[in-house]
Formats: structure tokens, sequence, C-alpha cells
């Protein structure tokens, strides 16, 4: 390998921080220990990377996952040995399972206690080859540059996802002369791009065929930034859109062809065209259980057209008629410059639009505040322009169903994963990456007890996002499930006894409001304005459910807790 002389002798921790400015890198997520503690003074005396002290790893990966969900960018999280690098692998399989470009560092013993059981050892390579997109050792200090090119590359390249590189302490230290050609070299690493004219061509002209077409879109058409090119496909052909949770945004919702969200508890309009279509084209969705419901009886008299970046993706559950690989605003810049195809969708268009208007809004409660209610207001109050981060649960689900999406990119969330725990560090990684846009986190107070030490950055750092705590003193979607499908049992799935959040934000210096009155609550939530670190704490009963409602094992048209009008 090419070797290149270094003007000055330097330190594989210089090296490190020297090639992520190199590179484009600005922030860092991170909390030290003994296996990395080289690379922190090197931070302590380098200019032109902030460096965000977190109060757990955990919350050092998932605000680096908000930084990349939010912005595109690839985050960068920093954790010690041993129980430092295990404390960070929740926050690298979320990354995996949605998609998202993180590079990660985990301090390591040095290279001569490496396989001896040392002091905060793991086998992180091992424990992370199944999760990370791919993850590197060094062992060679001048190997420093070369590997964290190869690994932002990779990592935010194709289909994006976590890179791992594995640092020992002692090669932190070794003072080089010389490094390895840093140049990428990466022959078995081609990822396909340009989606095949021909097959995009074929998509096209099938339109023609079929009176009942429907768009699927997906975290793949998100992260492709294919908003622009999706409305203007779906207008130019009056065909719906029905998109996934990770796929919110890309079409606003008011959008007359817009339908939400599809799947276990997605609105009846876009679950009954997923029915009822013959012909669905699919752009960066991998077809996941939560959308298709009964994989046998999804779509089943539909021709399919997938368009996806991961080839392993396309015919994996759902059998593609037409399969094309590559990057989905490429090929729907490719449809909008094909010549128009004559189809006629007016019918089709009429009976899902009835569909959306047949059914009844959720009903008011005059003893509890409506979670659906809170969503809709802060969603007017911030012109549904806010960046929306939220946790994982029955909130989770509310979000998706009832803020007012315009953008692509601005719901920040743990999809494939699940995270509980992924709210607060991922908001504040959001906030941090996009300082002038307002920052909404929605959270249950199940995910809120799991990382909201991470409150303790909000003063420190200046970043004054709202945490809006849905509380129902309840893990709300176990508990409607054991009350759906166990007889009620509602198996330590309730909190009988809380810590008062009021004063928990108090102790971290965060202005605290608590809302419970429904006939007030439309006026309470003009706080949300204020720029300020806070928590807005609304009571919601504990017996409110997530409708619509698709059981596990069942077809999307068998939908529980719709009404209709009269």
């Amino acid at each position: 390998m090419k070797k290149i002389k270094l003007e000055t002798p330097k330190k594989g921790s210089q090296l490190v921080l020297e090639t992520l400015k190199s590179l484009g890198i600005d922030i860092i997520f991170g909390y030290p220990g003994g296996a990395v503690l080289p690379l922190y003074d090197a931070i302590h005396q380098f200019e032109g990377i902030r460096h965000i002290l977190s109060r757990h790893e955990q919350g050092s990966l998932h605000e680096a996952e908000g930084y990349a969900k939010s912005t595109g960018k690839i985050g960068v999280a920093l954790v010690t040995s041993g129980p430092g690098a295990t404390n960070a692998i929740t926050g690298i399989a979320d990354a995996m399972g949605d998609s998202v470009p993180l590079l990660v560092f985990t301090g390591q013993v040095a290279t001569p206690g490496i396989g001896k059981d040392a002091f905060q050892e793991a086998d992180i390579v091992g424990v992370t080859m199944p999760i990370t997109k791919y993850n590197y050792q060094v062992r060679q200090t001048e190997d420093i540059p070369r590997i964290i090119t190869e690994a932002i590359h990779i990592a935010t390249t194709g289909r994006p996802g976590p890179v791992v590189i594995d640092l020992p302490k002692d090669i932190q230290e070794i003072e080089v002369d010389e490094i390895n050609d840093p140049t990428l070299h990466l022959p078995s690493y081609q990822p396909t791009i340009t989606p095949n004219g021909l097959q995009v061509k074929k998509l096209l002209e099938q339109l023609a065929h079929f009176k009942r077409p429907l768009i699927l879109a997906g975290g793949g058409a998100n992260y492709a930034g294919a908003s622009k090119e999706l409305v203007a496909f779906a207008e130019r052909y009056q065909i719906p859109v029905v998109t996934t949770l990770l796929g919110l945004g890309l079409i606003p919702n008011d959008h007359p062809l817009s339908l939400g969200m599809g799947g276990m508890h997605g609105s009846y309009a876009a679950n009954m065209a997923l029915t009822e279509a013959d012909y669905i084209i699919n752009f960066g969705s991998r077809f996941d259980d939560r959308l298709t419901g009964k994989v046998s009886t999804f779509a089943k008299d539909a021709f399919v057209a997938h368009v996806d970046i991961d080839p392993a993706e396309i015919s994996k559950i759902i059998k593609a008629d037409i399969p094309i690989v590559g990057d989905a605003k490429e090929a729907l810049e490719q449809l909008l410059n094909f010549e128009t195809v004559l189809t006629d969708t007016s019918d089709w268009v009429k009976t899902v639009t009835y569909n959306k208007e047949r059914v009844k809004p959720y009903a008011k409660d005059p003893h509890f505040v409506k979670p659906q209610e809170v969503i809709e207001r802060i969603g007017e109050l911030t012109n549904g322009d806010a960046i929306v981060v939220t946790d994982v649960g029955q909130h989770q689900m509310w979000v998706a169903q009832y803020y007012p999406y315009k953008n692509e990119r601005q719901l920040i969330t743990s999809g494939g994963l699940g995270t509980m725990g992924f709210g607060i560090p991922a908001a504040i990684g959001a906030k941090l990456a996009n300082p002038d846009k307002e920052v909404i986190l929605f959270v249950g107070d199940g995910g809120f007890q799991m990382t909201n030490q991470e409150m303790a950055i909000l003063n420190g750092y200046g970043v004054p996002i709202k945490i809006v705590l849905l509380n129902n003193h309840s893990l709300g979607m176990v508990r409607q499930w054991q009350e759906s499908f166990y007889n009620e049992r509602r198996s330590q799935s309730t909190f009988d006894a809380e810590p008062n959040f009021q004063l928990l934000a108090q102790a971290y210096g965060v202005k605290a409001h608590h809302f419970e009155n429904p006939t007030t609550i439309a006026e309470d939530l003009k706080v949300v304005l204020e720029d300020v670190p806070m928590l807005i704490e609304v009571s919601i009963s504990n017996r409110e459910r997530v409708y619509p409602m698709v059981p596990t094992g069942k077809s999307n048209h068998e939908m529980l807790g719709v009404e209709f009008h009269a």
C-alpha cells in the first residue's frame, strides 16, 4: 500500500480528529472512559469539532441518530470500551433498522490485551457484526485516515447504515510520521444508484393498463430527498399516495392525493387503498410486517413495481413484478422526464377520497384531555412546520396520525426497532443539527423514564426543545394489547407509582407545566411557543386506545375501531 509522508509526526488520536474534520464532521456525541482517554485529550486541544457530552452511551447514539435523521448527514458517536460499547448496542441496532448513517467509535483495550479478558474488554466487532453495515478494528495507527474515509463512505452511500470503528487505546497514542494512502479503493463495494431506465419506463407504461394505481412511499424515498418529485409524479397521473411511518412528510397531509399512513395503525383510507389497488408502485418501502398485515392477503390482486436502493429488499416479502434497484429520487426524475402516459384514475380518486371523508373523527371527552387534540393543537401552533420527534408507543402512533406533516425528514422516530428511550436524546440531536427549527418531542411516561437523564444537556448546551409528555401512568401500547387480546389482564403494564415529573424537570433547570383540563387545553398549549427548554406534561386517560388497529395475523381491511358518519 502506498505510504504518505506527514509534515510532522502525529498521534493516532490527532489523526482521528483531523480526518473527521477534513471529511466535514463538525460535531461528535460521546461519553469518555479509560480506553478513549487519549482521544478525549486530543479533543480538549482540538478546534473545529464540537463535542456534546451525553449522560449515557445510549443517549450518545440516539443523539447522533437525531442529528443524522433530520439532516441526512452522518452522525458520529464516541464511547469507551466494554460497558461503554455495549451500552451503545441499542442505538447501533436502531440505526441499522432505520438505515441511518452513523459512524461509531468504540474504545478498545490496548492491542496486547485483546482476547485476554482485559479490564473492560468486549469483543465489540463480533457483537456488532449482525447490526452494522460494516465494522473495523484498527490494528495500525497508519491506517486510521484510510479506515475513517472508507467507513464514512460506506455509511452514507447506497442504503445508509451504521459503521463501527473499534479503536484500541495504544493505537490512539502511537505517533507516526507516515500514513497509508486514504484514497478510496473499494472494488467490492459498488452500490447501484442509478435505476435501469428500461425498467423505469416499463413501470410507467403499466399505468395505461390499470384503473386503481397507488403510490407507496417509504423511508427510502424520504432519505433520498424525493418529496418534490414524488408529489409531481402523483399529481401528473392523479395517483393516491400512502406512506409508511418513516415516509410521513413526503407528501403534505392536506394534499388531496394523500391518504396518510398505512398498516397496523394506518388510516382507513390508506388501508382500503392498499387492499383494493390493482397496481402498487413502491418507492423505498421494504414492505415490513407493520405495513402489510397478513402477507398472503396483502394487495393480493395488485401488480407490484418496487424501487429500492437495496436489492435484498426487493421480492423479500412481496413479489415485485417490476424490480428496480436504485435511488428513489433518481427513479422519479426519470419517470418525470419520460413522455406522459394516458391514464384515467378519476373514479379511483373519488373512491379513496370518499373513504377519507366517511370516517368519523375522534370523539371529545368532557373528563379527559384527548391526546389527539394535543397533537392537532400543537400542529396548528407550529403551522405544521416543526421537526417532530417521538419516543415509541401509543403516542408515536397518534403523532403519526394527527400531526399535519408538510416536509420530508420532518418526523424523527424509531421505526424498525421500536426503541423506547429514543425520544429525548434524538430530539436533542435534531435540535443541535437544526437550531433555527422548532423541535417538538412527544413522549410517553414509560419512554421518558428510560433516558430522561439527557435533559441535563438542555441548558448546558442551549437546546430549547419542547418535551410533550403524554402521561397515562402506563405502558399504553402494551396495556392496549393486553386489554384487547389477553382478557384485560394488565400484567405489569401500569405504573402505580411514578416520580413527580414537574419536580424532575425543575431539578434539571427546565421549565415545567402540567395540564389536565380538557376545556382549557387549547389555550394552555400556547406555552409551546416560548423559546426555552420545556416540559409540558399532559394527563390523559389510561383507557385511551390507538385506532384504527389491524390485529396481528389479520389483513389490512380488517381494522378495529373505525367509525363512520351516518
